[in-house]
């Protein structure tokens, strides 16, 4: 596995050119402007999943207020944006901030390997042109999502080979796919489906939602009225922040009264999805969930598009189980047939902890379903490693700007006290473990034996709620009970590669 010569060596590695991976090369450019960092993008574009995902629709289920990044405020108007003004932000960002340079596209790291006597990893890499190559780093960062690039989840679909129209998975839509006039079934009541209903039926002759089951369903203003405001009367910076705080509270309070009052949260979604659909609507049947608010994610629909869609009458929702596919549709269990000329499965992602990098530890091949994590973002007995994991309840770089500040906050402290060496403890036995993910959606249930765990209690514990997370994260302290700093002997033989910014 070894045996080419590095190439070059980086104080920070990072894993990932999408919104983590350059929101943590911009927080490091800004703080650690003196080491040297690259970014290793599998891809050929900035932007990972807002780059990858080019289906109708494409958009943000989190305001831009917090998706965006704490230091670049967005300028937008509008507050839920679509997948094209997402990726245009990342892109400015990674230019404003002197990041773009740093990526090296076409790069897919394999396998990371830590040696405690170089106090280094070596990172595996192949690449689209050339040869694979070898680089070696102080620090690695990976900053790669938690779900499989390469393929989406579509479950067992009895008889869908009979099927003579078009089976089309979101994560990988055709650019040339022609839907308008023709009836589209989109299978799924996800945030993905719930997008592209809307975002279709203006040009399909029809588009019939076909869930197995509700999901909540929640409408909300595509534009902020309180952003539109203090824009006017306050500095960019500020009425960014003000925004944005605001936001973080309304979202983490509405997630505390689901998580306290469900019985109160339902009543209340309900008779919002109400008041957005035509009397007689059969709400309970398509908007009545089996499970409580927030047992799994629930959905946003700025400004109701999807309903609108659905008292035109150029969409429909039909809540049933599949019994098999025919050559023209798809047969329910209650016996109705859906006519179909295109069927999309928005049944869902696989999930891949660390892209499926293979991970070895002086020798000791890691699972990464055995560790438990220090902090949400490092692991027991892994150096130098981090690794962004947003939240599932709020907005995905709320998280990853947390935790690029404390990365930033642990390599400032490794240089105050001289350590090489940053390693999570493993909890003693008095730690319960956990599930990493609080959560009961179908794309958590099927991959959670391969996530890791984490503890009862802090620091080995992550309570899903930023404003705690802050206290945490970026304002407790980096030396506690669940980590070691150390600092080894220098390897006499160390190899000597150069740097590059």
């Amino acid at each position: 596995m070894h045996s080419l010569m590095p190439n070059e060596h980086f104080d920070v590695l990072i894993v990932g050119a999408g919104l983590s991976g350059v929101g943590a090369a911009c927080h490091l450019a800004r703080k650690h402007p003196q080491r040297t960092v690259a970014i290793l993008e599998a891809r050929d574009a900035i932007g990972g999943t807002w780059d990858l995902f080019r289906y109708p629709g494409i958009r943000s289920d989190s305001d831009m207020f917090t998706l965006g990044y704490q230091f670049a405020p967005w300028d937008d108007a509008q507050s839920i944006a679509d997948g094209p003004a997402i990726r245009k932000y990342i892109v400015d960002t990674a230019r404003e901030y002197d990041v773009e340079r740093k990526i090296r596209f076409g790069h897919r790291v394999i396998h990371a390997t830590w040696s405690t006597p170089d106090a280094r990893w070596t990172v595996d890499v192949e690449r689209e042109e050339g040869a694979p190559v070898q680089f070696t780093c102080d620090f690695l960062y990976g900053c790669t999502g938690y779900y499989d690039y390469a393929g989406g989840y579509t479950p067992q679909l009895e008889g869908i080979e009979r099927f003579q129209g078009e089976v089309v998975h979101p994560q990988h839509w055709p650019e040339d796919l022609d839907y308008a006039a023709k009836r589209v079934v989109v299978i799924g009541s996800g945030a993905t489906a719930v997008t592209l209903v809307p975002a279709m039926a203006p040009e399909a002759a029809h588009v019939t939602m076909l869930q197995r089951s509700p999901s909540y369903v929640l409408a909300l203003p595509g534009r902020d009225p309180l952003a539109v405001v203090v824009r006017k009367w306050l500095p960019r910076k500020l009425a960014y922040a003000l925004v944005r705080w605001k936001n973080v509270l309304m979202t983490t309070g509405f997630y505390q009264f689901c998580r306290r009052w469900p019985d109160a949260a339902k009543t209340l979604i309900r008779r919002g999805v109400q008041r957005q659909l035509p009397k007689g609507f059969e709400v309970d049947t398509h908007f009545r969930p089996s499970y409580d608010p927030w047992d799994q994610r629930v959905c946003l629909v700025p400004d109701g598009d999807l309903f609108r869609a659905l008292r035109h009458g150029s969409a429909s929702i039909v809540t049933d189980r599949i019994e098999t596919f025919t050559e023209h549709g798809i047969r329910l269990a209650s016996g109705q047939e859906l006519e179909a000329d295109i069927v999309i499965t928005a049944t869902g992602l696989n999930l891949k902890v660390a892209g499926g990098i293979e991970v070895e530890v002086d020798g000791r091949e890691i699972e990464f379903s055995k560790l438990i994590s220090y902090k949400g973002m490092m692991f027991s007995g892994v150096p130098n490693l981090a690794i962004t994991l947003g939240y599932t309840n709020a907005s995905w770089t709320l998280k990853a700007d947390l935790v690029a500040d404390y990365v930033c906050r642990t390599l400032a402290h490794m240089d105050d006290i001289g350590a090489r060496i940053c390693t999570p403890r493993t909890p003693g036995p008095a730690v319960e473990t956990q599930p990493f993910l609080d959560l009961k959606s179908g794309y958590v249930m099927r991959s959670i034996n391969q996530l890791p765990k984490q503890g009862n209690v802090p620091p080995w514990r992550l309570h899903q709620n930023y404003v705690r997370d802050v206290l945490l994260l970026r304002r407790g302290s980096v030396e506690d009970e669940g980590v070691v700093f150390t600092n080894p002997p220098r390897a006499t033989a160390q190899r000597s590669v150069p740097a590059a910014a």
